[in-house]
C-alpha cells in the first residue's frame, strides 16, 4: 500500500519543492558537443516534500513506485531513484554546508522513460526543497549552480553521463517560452515561442531500452570526429562541409551536430511559426538518417502529428531509440491536432498517448521554492 505524505511524515513536511521536465524543441546532441538548445518547459513536474529525519537515517519514499529507501547518515543509496537524491545531498554537503539526515517524499506526474527528463526534474526538485529547507541563500546556490550540481549528481551518483540541458531546462525554463542555452559559456536567455503557437507532446509508448548504451556510442563517435577536424570540440567546427572529409559514420554525427547548432542559432534569433516548423522537421530527419537515433514507430509517430490539421512541424524529442515526439502547431489546435495524430499512430496497435496538452484532471503540484 503506497504511503501518502502525512503518513511518512508523521504529519506535515517542512518544505515542499517542484521542478519540471523539458522538452527539448531544437539542439538534440548538441550539448555535449558544447553546443546550442532550445528547450521548454512542461507542465509535469515532480515534487518533492523534506523534512529532517529525526533518527541518524536518510529514509526517501516514491508513491509511484511505492518503494523506500533508508541508510545510515554515513552510508549509500543503491542505484535507483535513491541514488539522484542522494548525490544532491552529498555534492551539496560537498559546498561546505551542513546536511542532517532527512525524510524525503518523492511524487511525480512526469513520464518516466519518455525522454521528459525526470531525471532532471527530481535533482532540481530536491535541490530546491533543500536551499529553502536549509536557508542556502542565492549567493551559494542560485538557479545556474543548482544545475550545475544536479548535472554532477547524475552523473557522479546516478552513473549517467548526460550533458547540462536537462538540468539548466528544469531550473530556468518556464512553459511560456523557450530557454537558448550555449552548454559551453551556460549563456541562457529566454526567447519566446513563434507567435500563435502552441505544443504537442506524444509518447511513442516505445521505452527508451537503447538509448543509454547508445548515447555514450554516439558521444565517443562525436569526440573522436571533433579530435579528426582538430577542434576542442564539434561547436567549434567554422565551415560545415569539413564535415565531408571525415570517415562514416562519423561524417554522418558531425553533420547533424553542426547542422543542428545553425537550426538552434536560426530559431533563436526569431522566426516565423512556419520557418521554425521546417527547423523542427530538418532536425527529425537528422536525426534519423544521420544521428540514427530513431525508430520506426518515433518516425510514423512524426508523419502522423505533420498529417494532423494545424500542425507546423514535428521531430522526436530526447535522446531517441523510444520515448516522445513533439509537435508546434497553430494556437488553439493542439487539443484536436494531437487526438488525430494519435489516433493514426495508434491503428495498429501501437500503445501511444497524449502527454501535451495534459489532460484536464490532471493533478497540480505545489509551485517551486
Amino acid at each position: 500500500m503506497t504511503l501518502n505524505p502525512d503518513t511518512f511524515f508523521g504529519g506535515a513536511p517542512e518544505v515542499n519543492a517542484s521542478a519540471p521536465g523539458r522538452v527539448n524543441l531544437l539542439g538534440e546532441h548538441t550539448d555535449y558537443n558544447d553546443g546550442f538548445m532550445l528547450p521548454v518547459a512542461t507542465p509535469q513536474r515532480t515534487m518533492v516534500a523534506l523534512s529532517r529525519s529525526g533518527d541518524d537515517h536518510f529514509h526517501f519514499y516514491s508513491p509511484n513506485l511505492d518503494a523506500t529507501v533508508t541508510f545510515a547518515r554515513d552510508g549509500s543509496a543503491p542505484q535507483g531513484f535513491g541514488s539522484y537524491i542522494e548525490g544532491c545531498i552529498r555534492l551539496v554537503q560537498a559546498e561546505g554546508i551542513e546536511v542532517p539526515p532527512l525524510r524525503v517524499y518523492v511524487e511525480t506526474d512526469l513520464p518516466v522513460g519518455s525522454g521528459l527528463s525526470s531525471s532532471a526534474a527530481l535533482e532540481v526538485a530536491m535541490l530546491r526543497a533543500m536551499r529553502a529547507l536549509l536557508e542556502i541563500g542565492p549567493d551559494a546556490l542560485d538557479d545556474v549552480k543548482l544545475a550545475r550540481i544536479a548535472q554532477r549528481a547524475e552523473i557522479e551518483y546516478a552513473r549517467v553521463n548526460c550533458g547540462i540541458m536537462d538540468q539548466m531546462a528544469s531550473s530556468l525554463a518556464d512553459e511560456s517560452n523557450m530557454l537558448f542555452i550555449d552548454a559551453r559559456t551556460l549563456e541562457h536567455r529566454l526567447v519566446p515561442l513563434p507567435p500563435d503557437t502552441e505544443l504537442i507532446v506524444v509518447d511513442s509508448g516505445v521505452a527508451r531500452k537503447l538509448a543509454a548504451s547508445k548515447y555514450n556510442e554516439r558521444r565517443a563517435e562525436c569526440e573522436e570526429g571533433a579530435k579528426k577536424l582538430g577542434v576542442q570540440a564539434l561547436r567549434d567546427v567554422a565551415d560545415p562541409a569539413s564535415v565531408e572529409s571525415l570517415p562514416p559514420p562519423l561524417r554522418e554525427r558531425a553533420r547533424h551536430v553542426v547542422q543542428e547548432n545553425l537550426r538552434v542559432l536560426e530559431a533563436a534569433q526569431g522566426v516565423s511559426a512556419e520557418r521554425f516548423g521546417e527547423l523542427m522537421n530538418a532536425s527529425h530527419f537528422s536525426l534519423r538518417d544521420d544521428y540514427e537515433v530513431s525508430i520506426p514507430e518515433l518516425d510514423a509517430l512524426c508523419e502522423a502529428l505533420r498529417a494532423a490539421p494545424g500542425v507546423l512541424g514535428a521531430r522526436l524529442t530526447g535522446a531517441g531509440f523510444g520515448g516522445a515526439c513533439v509537435a508546434l502547431c497553430r494556437k488553439g489546435q493542439a487539443q484536436q491536432a494531437a487526438a488525430s495524430a494519435l489516433a493514426a499512430y495508434n491503428q495498429d496497435g501501437r500503445q501511444g498517448r497524449i502527454l501535451v496538452p495534459v489532460p484536464t484532471d490532471r493533478k497540480d503540484h505545489d509551485e517551486p521554492v
